[in-house]
């Protein structure tokens, strides 16, 4: 009769299927963190430039903030590291950075 897998065997298989969405957020933070900083603006009359930026800084900083989220809960916390979140948290801050340079 086979024994049962023992749980710690299924880790990488558990880190596989969690890291999935983080990567894929992240991914999603870093196209509208590099729109944000490639917009530029004709000049200070250019209201839709500026909107672009903006809306482009609000996208990644909901990303990155999912991805926290997610880091957040247990199943997760359990078998992935800050640094699957370190880069969409990296992402945020050139974000809000952005967006304050803008005002």
């Amino acid at each position: 009769m086979p024994r049962p897998a023992h749980p710690e065997n299924d880790r990488g298989r558990i880190r596989l299927v969690l890291a999935v969405p983080l990567t894929l957020l992240t991914l999603t933070a870093a196209f509208f963190c590099w729109t944000a900083l490639t917009i530029r603006p004709s000049g200070p009359w250019d209201d839709e430039a500026y909107g672009g930026i903006v809306l482009s800084c609000v996208l990644t900083l909901t990303a990155a903030a999912a991805v926290l989220l997610l880091r957040l809960l247990p199943s997760v916390r359990r078998f992935l590291g800050w640094g699957w979140v370190t880069p969409a948290l990296a992402l945020g801050v050139v974000a809000a950075v952005r967006w304050a340079g803008v005002g």
